[in-house]
């Protein structure tokens, strides 16, 4: 194994979207699983990446991204996985964290060929994430307690493709090895 990224996925959300009262239960079950897997790998010097939707505002960068989120009316889900002055952001508009952004290059300059993916939705952004991670050749885990979803059902399944299809590691965040 070798060097190993923790990717925090759209958890600096306003929750002010459509599907948000279905996601909403299953956040809130998941900050706390994402929270400690960011605690372990701060603690080990582990990259921790926030790949975050844009929510289509394109001349906010992350700082007022993170600003309108611990603003809005669900900080409490935001604010213990906030990133830190070590954590770094990159701003996403589709639902792959490496859709035209300079993800993989950033992977590649800090030697990183396995990702941790946390955060939501698992069945849209987690899965196509995955997906663009295997194609690269990354290593991929995902902890399935430090994900959120909108459908159970639709969730299962698709840890069940990474599994299968994607050849992830599936476990949950306290079991997730961060380093060699």
């Amino acid at each position: 194994m070798g060097k190993t990224a923790v990717i925090v996925i759209d958890m600096i959300n306003t929750y002010e979207h459509a599907d948000a009262d279905l996601l909403l239960p299953s956040a809130q079950e998941t900050v706390p699983a994402v929270t400690r897997l960011i605690d372990r790998a701060r603690t080990q010097d582990i990259p921790v990446i926030y790949v975050n939707d844009n929510f289509g505002e394109w001349r906010s960068h992350h700082g007022e991204i993170l600003e309108e989120a611990l603003s809005g009316g669900h900080a409490d889900l935001v604010e213990p996985l906030a990133p830190d002055e070590r954590s770094l952001f990159v701003v996403k508009a589709r639902h792959s964290i490496f859709y035209e952004t300079p993800l993989a290059y950033l992977l590649t300059q800090l030697g990183v060929d396995r990702v941790v993916l946390s955060g939501q939705v698992t069945e849209q952004c987690v899965l196509y994430s995955a997906l663009d991670a295997h194609i690269r050749r990354l290593g991929v885990v995902v902890p399935r307690d430090a994900v959120a979803h909108i459908h159970r059902d639709l969730a299962d399944a698709a840890l069940r493709m990474m599994e299968r299809n994607m050849a992830a590691e599936i476990t949950t965040a306290d079991r997730v090895a961060l380093s060699p």
